[in-house]
């Protein structure tokens, strides 16, 4: 079966009830028929649901469904995003290792990399998402462990060549850890790059509809056994509802991927003629500087716009003002649009030095595209930049 197919046939088994949905096991414990058999259970000689801290049935249709659509072999569900992010890391990374990383990262994920590893004596280099493989090559040291990037970066829609860092990876036997999120696995598989690791926040596309919060990190076996250890240990477990949502969004994701790009685009395409955007970026315009790369590893360009307006923060606060479709928020992946400014808010914590590298100007503007009517965005964005250059004439 294609991915699509199995990622609606995929579920649990039926019950003697015989359901055509999936049911959702809301239990925090599981009986044991003997205590023989909670005896094997334990011993793992026995294979089963003990707890839902270590293992769940709507859990792990969840991480079966991911599994499939990322062609990734096991993987573990955890309560959010970041919890994937820093799991990725704090179970297979220990004191004097090295990890060397993309510098265009999601703000707390930066902030996991220099000052909550930084503590355990765990080191990394950074480097521009466009470096070239030279770059990559001189930044491995002899005690370095994992490469960790995300692809198209949050928020500044960075892109790092998976081949490239896939190849060297595999030289150096480092872990290539990729945050997938921005993409989907309806849009790009990091695996067929050499990925040892695919992360996502399943709170964003995955979910698709700001209900629930959620991650996954899926990979090779070998990598999601030590995972799952250091999770069963920690309890960043993913709440069995929330997984039985997940799951059923994800019978939807390719559809709701395609109407998202397509509205991105046009939406892209609109705002970068108006005189009064600065600068438009949007992986599958040919005016982004990595738009090849975009069309080599992703099918289509994502669901994530950013705009720079002149003016600085005022001048945002007066746009989104006049906005009247399109949600305020820090979240994205979302049926409904949302924007937000990076500068002021998911990536308020980093050093002015930090965002001018990334790009991160009080005048930027992340849009996560809805899957609203599209003629309907544009009017409410066009309308929303015109407003704002007017308020800037009056003052």
């Amino acid at each position: 079966m294609k991915k699509q197919t199995r990622a609606i046939r995929t579920q649990t088994p039926k019950t003697k009830y015989r359901e055509h949905s999936t049911p959702l096991f809301l239990t925090s414990s599981f009986t044991f028929e003997s205590a023989e058999q909670g005896k094997a259970l334990f011993e793992e000689t026995e294979e089963g649901n003990i707890y839902s801290r270590f293992s769940n049935p709507s859990v792990q249709e969840f991480v079966d469904k991911v599994c499939y659509l990322e062609d990734c072999e096991d993987g573990v569900a955890t309560a959010t995003g970041m919890a994937a992010v820093f799991a990725s890391m704090a179970a297979l990374l220990k004191s004097g290792d090295h990890i060397i990383a993309s510098r265009a990262l999601f703000g707390s994920a930066h902030q996991v990399i220099t000052q909550i590893l930084s503590k355990w004596g765990i080191t990394y280099t950074y480097l521009d998402a466009d470096a070239s493989e030279a770059d990559w090559e001189a930044a491995v040291q002899p005690n370095s462990k994992m490469v960790y990037l995300e692809t198209p970066s949050n928020p500044g829609l960075d892109l790092v060549d998976l081949a490239m860092v896939g190849r060297l990876c595999k030289k150096h036997n480092l872990i290539f850890n990729v945050d997938n999120c921005f993409a989907s696995p309806a849009l790009q598989n990091p695996a067929e790059f050499g990925a040892d690791l695919v992360l996502h926040s399943a709170t964003k596309f995955m979910d698709g509809q700001g209900r629930v919060l959620g991650g996954i990190v899926v990979g090779k076996k070998e990598y999601i056994k030590e995972l799952r250890f250091f999770c069963r240990q920690t309890g960043p477990s993913m709440s069995p509802f929330n997984a039985w949502v997940l799951s059923k969004s994800l019978e939807t994701l390719g559809l709701r991927m395609e109407k998202h790009c397509a509205n991105a685009l046009k939406l892209a395409e609109t705002l970068e003629k108006h005189p009064d955007v600065k600068q438009v970026k949007y992986p599958f315009l040919t005016s982004h500087p990595q738009h090849e790369l975009a069309k080599q590893q992703m099918t289509a360009g994502g669901a994530i716009v950013t705009i720079e307006l002149e003016g600085g923060f005022e001048r945002v606060a007066a746009f989104m003002d006049a906005l009247e479709i399109a949600s305020l928020s820090s979240n994205l992946g979302d049926t409904r649009t949302i924007v937000t400014n990076p500068n002021t808010t998911t990536h308020a914590k980093l050093k002015p030095e930090e965002k001018k590298a990334l790009g991160i100007t009080p005048g930027l503007i992340r849009i996560s595209v809805g899957l609203e009517d599209i003629d309907d965005l544009i009017e409410d964005f066009t309308h929303a930049v015109e407003v704002s250059v007017k308020s800037d004439i009056l003052e």
